[in-house]
């Protein structure tokens, strides 16, 4: 295995996976530190196969593009629960929790050296998972928090008028957009 590259490696441990004919692909960060190029190839190896043998996949990556390219529908998670549901385009072009937006502002605009300088994102540290904040375990990172996140963690719910969309955020679940909320606090 030293003398094969990531790429080879990846390609091997597909078909290893592939071998046994599941019925499920779980695949975690299937595509991490892979070059752009070789990254395409096992994607569309990946989705290929999907596709042909009818296999579930579950695809686990902090790469939205990844899971935007490859998937039908994407789960944000924070603090290990779910924050957004929907389909991943949807999901993508315009979140409503304000994590979800965030990880979509972390991303460099190709061509726009700006963002290159200034990437957006969040301040802070995620919480110790044994150490959960009161209320919504985002509040303190969240730039649109409002008195009801310290008293209570919000349930994940369906979203008015976001068809197959879902969010645990007392903001999205109000109707209010994320993305129109102050863009300097999610920098």
């Amino acid at each position: 295995p030293h003398e094969l590259s990531g790429g080879q490696r990846q390609r091997v441990m597909i078909a290893m996976a592939l071998a046994c004919g599941p019925e499920l692909i779980i695949a975690d960060e299937a595509t991490t530190a892979l070059d752009v190029m070789v990254q395409a190839q096992v994607l569309e190896l990946i989705t290929g196969l999907v596709a042909e043998r009818g296999v579930g996949l579950v695809m686990i990556s902090h790469d939205l593009s990844v899971l935007s390219a490859t998937c039908d529908r994407t789960a944000v998670m924070y603090a290990g629960r779910v924050v957004e549901l929907g389909p991943a385009r949807e999901l993508f072009a315009d979140a409503r929790h304000p994590y979800s937006h965030a990880l979509g502002a972390a991303f460099p605009v190709i061509g726009d050296a700006a963002s290159r300088k200034r990437p957006g994102g969040l301040a802070g540290d995620p919480p110790d998972p044994a150490d959960l904040p009161s209320g919504c375990s985002f509040r303190p990172r969240c730039p649109v928090a409002v008195a009801e996140c310290a008293d209570a963690e919000p349930e994940l719910l369906g979203l008015p008028g976001a068809g197959d969309r879902s969010s645990a955020c007392f903001v999205a679940q109000a109707g209010d957009p994320i993305a129109s909320t102050d863009e300097e606090a999610l920098q």
